[in-house]
Protein backbone atom coordinates (compact mmCIF):
# COMPACT_ATOMS: atom_id res chain seq x y z
CA UNK A 1 0.00 0.00 0.00
CA UNK A 2 1.37 3.40 -0.90
CA UNK A 3 1.92 6.12 1.68
CA UNK A 4 -0.84 8.24 0.13
CA UNK A 5 -3.33 5.41 0.38
CA UNK A 6 -2.26 4.46 3.88
CA UNK A 7 -2.79 7.91 5.39
CA UNK A 8 -6.62 8.02 5.07
CA UNK A 9 -6.88 4.47 6.43
CA UNK A 10 -4.64 5.38 9.36
CA UNK A 11 -6.74 8.50 9.99
CA UNK A 12 -9.90 6.41 10.01
CA UNK A 13 -8.28 3.99 12.44
CA UNK A 14 -7.36 6.80 14.82
CA UNK A 15 -10.89 8.16 14.52
CA UNK A 16 -12.33 4.77 15.43
CA UNK A 17 -9.94 4.48 18.38
CA UNK A 18 -11.01 7.93 19.64
CA UNK A 19 -14.69 6.92 19.53
CA UNK A 20 -13.93 3.66 21.36
CA UNK A 21 -12.05 5.56 24.11
CA UNK A 22 -14.98 7.98 24.39
CA UNK A 23 -17.34 5.01 24.72
CA UNK A 24 -15.30 3.63 27.61
CA UNK A 25 -15.58 6.98 29.41
CA UNK A 26 -19.33 7.17 28.72
CA UNK A 27 -19.73 3.63 30.06
CA UNK A 28 -18.77 4.87 33.53
CA UNK A 29 -21.68 7.33 33.85
CA UNK A 30 -24.29 4.87 35.14
CA UNK A 31 -21.94 3.55 37.81
CA UNK A 32 -20.86 7.08 38.77
CA UNK A 33 -24.50 8.13 39.20
CA UNK A 34 -25.01 5.38 41.80
CA UNK A 35 -22.66 7.29 44.13
CA UNK A 36 -25.19 10.16 44.27
CA UNK A 37 -28.51 8.33 44.72
CA UNK A 38 -30.32 11.39 46.08
CA UNK A 39 -29.63 13.39 42.90
CA UNK A 40 -32.41 13.01 40.33
CA UNK A 41 -31.79 11.93 36.73
CA UNK A 42 -32.73 15.34 35.31
CA UNK A 43 -30.15 17.04 37.55
CA UNK A 44 -27.47 14.48 36.70
CA UNK A 45 -28.14 14.85 32.98
CA UNK A 46 -28.27 18.65 33.06
CA UNK A 47 -25.07 18.87 35.10
CA UNK A 48 -23.15 16.35 33.00
CA UNK A 49 -24.11 17.54 29.52
CA UNK A 50 -24.84 21.15 30.43
CA UNK A 51 -21.61 21.93 32.24
CA UNK A 52 -19.61 19.70 29.91
CA UNK A 53 -21.07 21.45 26.87
CA UNK A 54 -20.41 24.93 28.23
CA UNK A 55 -16.83 23.91 29.03
CA UNK A 56 -16.38 22.67 25.46
CA UNK A 57 -17.62 26.01 24.13
CA UNK A 58 -15.31 27.90 26.49
CA UNK A 59 -12.22 25.93 25.51
CA UNK A 60 -13.08 26.18 21.80
CA UNK A 61 -14.07 29.87 22.03
CA UNK A 62 -11.28 31.14 19.77
CA UNK A 63 -12.01 28.47 17.14
CA UNK A 64 -15.75 29.21 17.30
CA UNK A 65 -15.02 32.89 16.75
CA UNK A 66 -12.80 32.04 13.80
CA UNK A 67 -15.56 29.92 12.24
CA UNK A 68 -18.43 32.29 12.99
CA UNK A 69 -19.14 32.93 9.29
CA UNK A 70 -19.45 29.22 8.52
CA UNK A 71 -21.50 28.59 11.67
CA UNK A 72 -23.82 31.50 10.89
CA UNK A 73 -24.36 30.15 7.38
CA UNK A 74 -25.33 26.76 8.87
CA UNK A 75 -27.26 28.02 11.88
CA UNK A 76 -30.10 25.55 11.34
CA UNK A 77 -27.70 22.62 11.67
CA UNK A 78 -26.22 24.16 14.84
CA UNK A 79 -29.71 24.69 16.28
CA UNK A 80 -30.82 21.12 15.52
CA UNK A 81 -27.61 19.75 17.03
CA UNK A 82 -27.95 21.92 20.13
CA UNK A 83 -31.52 20.76 20.67
CA UNK A 84 -30.35 17.15 20.39
CA UNK A 85 -27.63 17.78 22.98
CA UNK A 86 -30.18 19.32 25.38
CA UNK A 87 -32.78 16.57 25.01
CA UNK A 88 -30.41 13.59 25.05
CA UNK A 89 -29.27 13.60 28.72
CA UNK A 90 -32.78 14.26 30.03
CA UNK A 91 -34.14 11.27 28.13
CA UNK A 92 -31.08 9.07 28.72
CA UNK A 93 -30.71 9.44 32.48
CA UNK A 94 -34.46 9.27 33.07
CA UNK A 95 -34.53 6.08 30.97
CA UNK A 96 -31.83 4.55 33.18
CA UNK A 97 -33.70 5.68 36.31
CA UNK A 98 -36.96 4.02 35.21
CA UNK A 99 -35.78 0.93 33.31
CA UNK A 100 -32.45 0.29 35.02
CA UNK A 101 -28.90 1.21 34.11
CA UNK A 102 -28.29 -1.70 31.74
CA UNK A 103 -31.65 -1.55 29.91
CA UNK A 104 -31.60 2.25 29.64
CA UNK A 105 -28.06 2.29 28.31
CA UNK A 106 -28.62 -0.61 25.91
CA UNK A 107 -31.81 0.82 24.40
CA UNK A 108 -30.41 4.36 24.14
CA UNK A 109 -27.07 3.46 22.60
CA UNK A 110 -28.31 0.37 20.76
CA UNK A 111 -30.95 2.32 18.82
CA UNK A 112 -28.58 5.15 17.84
CA UNK A 113 -26.80 3.34 14.96
CA UNK A 114 -30.10 2.60 13.24
CA UNK A 115 -31.28 6.18 13.73
CA UNK A 116 -28.00 7.63 12.45
CA UNK A 117 -28.02 5.28 9.44
CA UNK A 118 -31.52 6.43 8.50
CA UNK A 119 -30.56 10.08 8.96
CA UNK A 120 -27.48 9.66 6.76
CA UNK A 121 -29.47 7.72 4.17
CA UNK A 122 -32.23 10.31 3.78
CA UNK A 123 -30.37 13.54 4.62
CA UNK A 124 -27.03 12.81 2.93
CA UNK A 125 -27.84 10.00 0.50
CA UNK A 126 -25.16 7.74 1.97
CA UNK A 127 -25.34 4.08 0.95
CA UNK A 128 -24.84 1.58 3.76
CA UNK A 129 -22.12 -1.00 3.13
CA UNK A 130 -22.44 -4.72 3.77
CA UNK A 131 -19.62 -4.41 6.28
CA UNK A 132 -21.57 -1.84 8.30
CA UNK A 133 -24.73 -3.95 8.12
CA UNK A 134 -22.83 -7.02 9.40
CA UNK A 135 -21.21 -5.06 12.23
CA UNK A 136 -24.47 -3.37 13.20
CA UNK A 137 -26.29 -6.73 13.23
CA UNK A 138 -23.69 -8.20 15.61
CA UNK A 139 -23.75 -5.13 17.83
CA UNK A 140 -27.52 -4.94 18.02
CA UNK A 141 -27.76 -8.67 18.74
CA UNK A 142 -25.29 -8.19 21.58
CA UNK A 143 -27.20 -5.25 23.05
CA UNK A 144 -30.46 -7.22 22.86
CA UNK A 145 -28.84 -10.08 24.80
CA UNK A 146 -27.54 -7.63 27.40
CA UNK A 147 -31.03 -6.19 27.72
CA UNK A 148 -32.54 -9.68 28.04
CA UNK A 149 -29.99 -10.61 30.69
CA UNK A 150 -30.92 -7.55 32.74
CA UNK A 151 -34.64 -8.24 32.33
CA UNK A 152 -34.14 -11.86 33.44
CA UNK A 153 -32.62 -10.63 36.69
CA UNK A 154 -35.50 -8.30 37.42
CA UNK A 155 -37.54 -11.13 38.85
CA UNK A 156 -38.76 -9.00 41.73
CA UNK A 157 -40.86 -5.94 41.04
CA UNK A 158 -42.63 -7.29 37.97
CA UNK A 159 -45.97 -5.82 38.90
CA UNK A 160 -47.99 -3.41 36.79
CA UNK A 161 -46.24 -0.33 38.12
CA UNK A 162 -42.81 -1.82 37.42
CA UNK A 163 -43.83 -2.88 33.91
CA UNK A 164 -45.21 0.58 33.17
CA UNK A 165 -42.02 2.22 34.36
CA UNK A 166 -39.94 -0.12 32.23
CA UNK A 167 -42.02 0.63 29.13
CA UNK A 168 -41.72 4.38 29.69
CA UNK A 169 -37.99 3.95 30.29
CA UNK A 170 -37.58 2.04 27.03
CA UNK A 171 -39.51 4.72 25.11
CA UNK A 172 -37.30 7.42 26.61
CA UNK A 173 -34.28 5.31 25.66
CA UNK A 174 -35.46 5.32 22.03
CA UNK A 175 -35.82 9.11 22.20
CA UNK A 176 -32.31 9.33 23.64
CA UNK A 177 -30.95 7.18 20.81
CA UNK A 178 -32.61 9.43 18.22
CA UNK A 179 -31.34 12.67 19.79
CA UNK A 180 -27.83 11.17 20.10
CA UNK A 181 -27.90 10.37 16.37
CA UNK A 182 -29.20 13.87 15.59
CA UNK A 183 -26.46 15.80 17.37
CA UNK A 184 -23.76 13.44 16.09
CA UNK A 185 -25.04 13.97 12.53
CA UNK A 186 -25.19 17.76 13.03
CA UNK A 187 -21.61 17.93 14.30
CA UNK A 188 -20.37 15.68 11.48
CA UNK A 189 -22.22 17.79 8.90
CA UNK A 190 -20.54 20.96 10.19
CA UNK A 191 -17.13 19.28 10.17
CA UNK A 192 -17.52 18.04 6.60
CA UNK A 193 -18.58 21.52 5.49
CA UNK A 194 -15.45 23.34 6.56
CA UNK A 195 -15.83 23.83 10.33
CA UNK A 196 -13.06 22.38 12.50
CA UNK A 197 -14.07 19.58 14.85
CA UNK A 198 -13.36 21.65 17.98
CA UNK A 199 -15.41 24.60 16.68
CA UNK A 200 -18.27 22.36 15.55
CA UNK A 201 -18.43 20.43 18.83
CA UNK A 202 -18.01 23.61 20.88
CA UNK A 203 -20.83 25.39 19.06
CA UNK A 204 -23.29 22.48 19.14
CA UNK A 205 -22.54 21.46 22.72
CA UNK A 206 -22.27 25.03 23.96
CA UNK A 207 -25.75 25.80 22.63
CA UNK A 208 -27.08 22.58 24.14
CA UNK A 209 -25.43 23.47 27.44
CA UNK A 210 -27.14 26.87 27.45
CA UNK A 211 -30.50 25.17 26.88
CA UNK A 212 -29.84 22.91 29.90
CA UNK A 213 -29.00 25.74 32.32
CA UNK A 214 -32.68 26.33 33.35
CA UNK A 215 -33.09 22.60 34.01
CA UNK A 216 -29.94 22.58 36.14
CA UNK A 217 -31.10 25.62 38.12
CA UNK A 218 -34.49 24.02 38.74
CA UNK A 219 -33.29 20.54 39.73
CA UNK A 220 -29.64 20.84 40.74
CA UNK A 221 -29.92 21.74 44.45
CA UNK A 222 -29.02 18.19 45.61
CA UNK A 223 -25.73 18.43 43.69
CA UNK A 224 -24.41 20.98 46.17
CA UNK A 225 -25.92 19.28 49.22
CA UNK A 226 -22.78 17.21 49.85
CA UNK A 227 -19.21 16.89 48.61
CA UNK A 228 -19.95 13.40 47.30
CA UNK A 229 -22.78 14.67 45.12
CA UNK A 230 -20.70 17.59 43.90
CA UNK A 231 -17.82 15.25 43.11
CA UNK A 232 -20.10 13.06 40.98
CA UNK A 233 -21.36 16.10 39.09
CA UNK A 234 -17.85 17.41 38.46
CA UNK A 235 -16.62 14.00 37.34
CA UNK A 236 -19.57 13.58 34.95
CA UNK A 237 -19.01 17.01 33.41
CA UNK A 238 -15.22 16.80 33.06
CA UNK A 239 -14.49 13.18 32.18
CA UNK A 240 -17.31 11.41 30.30
CA UNK A 241 -18.87 14.54 28.81
CA UNK A 242 -16.06 17.02 28.16
CA UNK A 243 -13.17 14.62 27.50
CA UNK A 244 -15.41 11.97 25.95
CA UNK A 245 -16.97 14.37 23.46
CA UNK A 246 -13.63 15.94 22.54
CA UNK A 247 -12.56 12.42 21.54
CA UNK A 248 -15.90 11.85 19.81
CA UNK A 249 -15.50 15.05 17.79
CA UNK A 250 -12.04 13.93 16.71
CA UNK A 251 -13.55 10.64 15.58
CA UNK A 252 -16.40 12.32 13.69
CA UNK A 253 -13.87 14.26 11.61
CA UNK A 254 -12.49 10.94 10.31
CA UNK A 255 -15.33 8.40 10.14
CA UNK A 256 -19.05 8.49 9.18
CA UNK A 257 -21.72 9.12 11.80
CA UNK A 258 -23.26 5.66 11.35
CA UNK A 259 -19.88 4.08 12.08
CA UNK A 260 -19.23 6.30 15.12
CA UNK A 261 -22.61 5.53 16.68
CA UNK A 262 -22.15 1.81 15.97
CA UNK A 263 -18.72 1.81 17.62
CA UNK A 264 -20.31 3.46 20.65
CA UNK A 265 -22.16 0.17 21.23
CA UNK A 266 -19.09 -0.53 23.37
CA UNK A 267 -20.63 1.79 25.98
CA UNK A 268 -23.36 -0.58 27.28
CA UNK A 269 -20.83 -3.42 27.43
CA UNK A 270 -18.49 -1.24 29.50
CA UNK A 271 -21.42 -0.12 31.66
CA UNK A 272 -22.33 -3.76 32.34
CA UNK A 273 -18.76 -4.66 33.29
CA UNK A 274 -18.47 -1.68 35.65
CA UNK A 275 -21.83 -2.62 37.19
CA UNK A 276 -20.38 -6.06 37.97
CA UNK A 277 -16.96 -4.91 39.18
CA UNK A 278 -17.89 -1.73 41.07
CA UNK A 279 -21.59 -1.85 41.96
CA UNK A 280 -21.60 -5.59 42.64
CA UNK A 281 -24.31 -6.57 40.17
CA UNK A 282 -24.35 -10.10 38.74
CA UNK A 283 -24.24 -10.60 34.97
CA UNK A 284 -25.46 -14.01 33.76
CA UNK A 285 -23.96 -15.97 30.87
CA UNK A 286 -26.46 -14.40 28.47
CA UNK A 287 -25.07 -10.97 29.27
CA UNK A 288 -21.46 -12.05 28.73
CA UNK A 289 -22.52 -13.52 25.38
CA UNK A 290 -23.95 -10.13 24.49
CA UNK A 291 -20.67 -8.45 25.40
CA UNK A 292 -18.82 -10.93 23.19
CA UNK A 293 -21.08 -10.05 20.25
CA UNK A 294 -20.49 -6.33 20.82
CA UNK A 295 -16.73 -6.93 20.77
CA UNK A 296 -17.17 -8.92 17.53
CA UNK A 297 -19.08 -5.95 16.09
CA UNK A 298 -16.18 -3.65 16.95
CA UNK A 299 -13.75 -6.08 15.33
CA UNK A 300 -15.74 -6.11 12.09
CA UNK A 301 -15.92 -2.32 11.92
CA UNK A 302 -12.35 -1.52 12.92
CA UNK A 303 -10.44 -4.23 11.03
CA UNK A 304 -8.27 -2.74 8.25
CA UNK A 305 -9.65 -3.01 4.75
CA UNK A 306 -8.15 -5.96 2.91
CA UNK A 307 -6.49 -5.06 -0.38
CA UNK A 308 -7.84 -6.89 -3.38
CA UNK A 309 -5.93 -7.55 -6.59
CA UNK A 310 -7.66 -7.22 -9.92
CA UNK A 311 -5.92 -8.74 -12.92
CA UNK A 312 -7.07 -7.89 -16.40
CA UNK A 313 -7.06 -10.75 -18.87
CA UNK A 314 -3.79 -11.24 -20.71
CA UNK A 315 -3.94 -10.35 -24.32
CA UNK A 316 -1.65 -9.53 -27.22
CA UNK A 317 -0.29 -5.99 -27.33
CA UNK A 318 -2.35 -3.52 -29.29
CA UNK A 319 -0.66 -1.77 -32.19
CA UNK A 320 1.60 0.89 -30.73
CA UNK A 321 1.38 -0.50 -27.17
CA UNK A 322 4.64 -0.75 -25.27
CA UNK A 323 5.99 -4.28 -24.84
CA UNK A 324 5.57 -5.60 -21.32
CA UNK A 325 2.30 -3.70 -20.75
CA UNK A 326 0.01 -6.46 -22.02
CA UNK A 327 -1.20 -7.11 -18.48
CA UNK A 328 -1.84 -4.54 -15.82
CA UNK A 329 -1.98 -5.31 -12.10
CA UNK A 330 -4.12 -3.00 -10.00
CA UNK A 331 -4.17 -2.91 -6.22
CA UNK A 332 -7.23 -1.35 -4.69
CA UNK A 333 -8.85 -1.01 -1.32
CA UNK A 334 -12.38 -2.23 -0.83
CA UNK A 335 -13.53 1.39 -0.96
CA UNK A 336 -12.44 4.31 -3.18
CA UNK A 337 -9.12 5.98 -2.28
CA UNK A 338 -9.44 8.03 0.84
CA UNK A 339 -12.73 6.43 1.85
CA UNK A 340 -12.58 3.88 4.70
CA UNK A 341 -14.73 0.81 4.21
CA UNK A 342 -17.24 1.43 6.98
Amino acid sequence: MTGAAARPTAGAGLGALAVLLASVLWGTTGTAATFAPEVGPMAIGAAAMGLGGLLQALVAGRRIAGARAELRAQWRTVLVGGAGVALYPLAFYTSMHLAGVAVGTVVSIGSAPLASALIERFADGRTLTRRWLAGAALGLAGTVLLCAAEAAQAGAGTGTGSARQTVVGVLLGLIAGLTYAVYAWAAHRLITRGVTSRAAMGAVFGLGGLMLVPVLLATGAPLVASWANAGVGIYMALVPMFTGYVLFGYGLSRIPVSTATTLSLLEPAVAAVFAVLVVGEHLPALGWTGIALVIACLGVLTAPSRPSRRLSAAKAPEPGQEPGREREVTWALDAPPGTPDW
